[in-house]
């Protein structure tokens, strides 16, 4: 007698499709509600729906690593987590000062070809208010962290198993974005910061991104603490500096001039890679 095909079973199996039905369907689930809303995202019981959903790449990762891989999984994600020793010191520099650096660059693009003649508006008054940096930093970093364990610590961890950099960057950024794309209904989502979002140039940016972090992340040999950074650095880094709303959507063309170096420069070392193993 044949035992029934269990769920665990079907997960362990197909965990590229069973990750992002957890992570986006968990998440539309309880966002529904904030959806509907004509309050802020902001007000009760709004905010209880958008942080249950929000919840929903580290329960998808968790889940995952535990069905699949089992207690020794989830002990190397946290070790991946937490171990500081994973980034070398170069990798330090370039995740704390590589959206600084882009921003800025972005920024006199932007002044020279007169898109805007304001492209930023640095808050320096933030580093003479401790609760007004805290709460930036907890903005910038908290979310981030519930988003790395699963989507980059599992999910682009598992992909990069099955499939090269290019495509497993694309695959991630792909299901990153799907995920974000409520963010712009949400009412008042936004209301305090300088970003505004539309679907057309953000989804596209937040795939070239996941393509930076993917770098990242094996250059710094499988760090969930790096990319965590790297990503709350960007959060960080924009509000900072006050992007102008009019920068945002120039800032696609800098995300997809670095995402088309670092898919050229994959695709040099695989046909390298072959080059030599055919020899």
């Amino acid at each position: 007698m044949t035992r029934p095909f269990s769920l665990g079973q079907w997960i362990s199996l197909h965990p590229v499709i069973a990750f992002p039905l957890i992570y986006i369907g968990w998440a539309y689930l309880f966002w529904i509600p904030v959806l509907r809303a004509e309050t802020s995202v902001w007000t009760f019981p709004n905010i209880i729906w958008f942080l249950v959903g929000g919840a929903s790449p580290v329960i998808a990762g968790l889940a995952l690593a535990a069905v699949t891989g089992g207690r020794e999984q989830l002990h190397d994600l946290w070790r991946r987590l937490i171990d500081w020793r994973r980034i070398p010191l170069v990798w330090w520099l370039v995740i704390l000062l590589f959206w600084l650096g882009f921003d800025l660059i972005m920024a006199g693009a932007a002044a020279i070809l007169g898109i805007t003649d304001a492209p930023v508006s640095a808050n320096w008054s933030l580093f003479s208010s401790p609760l007004m940096l805290l709460f930036l930093v907890l903005l910038s970093f908290v979310f981030p962290a519930v988003e790395e364990v699963g989507l980059r610590g599992y999910y682009l961890d598992y992909l990069q198993k099955h499939m090269g950099p290019t495509t497993a960057g694309l695959v991630n950024g792909t299901t990153w974005a799907i995920w974000h794309a409520p963010f712009v209904w949400f009412p008042g989502y936004y209301a305090n910061t300088t970003f505004n979002p539309a679907l057309y140039w953000w989804l596209p940016m937040i795939v070239c991104q996941s393509l930076m972090i993917v770098l990242v992340y094996n250059r710094t040999n499988r760090s969930i603490l790096a990319v965590l950074i790297f990503h709350g650095m960007m959060n960080f880094t924009g509000e900072w500096l006050r992007i102008s709303p009019q920068m945002y959507p120039f800032l696609l063309y800098g995300n997809i001039f670095v995402a088309m170096i670092l898919v050229v420069y994959w695709q040099t070392h695989k046909r390298a890679g072959i080059q030599l193993s055919s020899r």
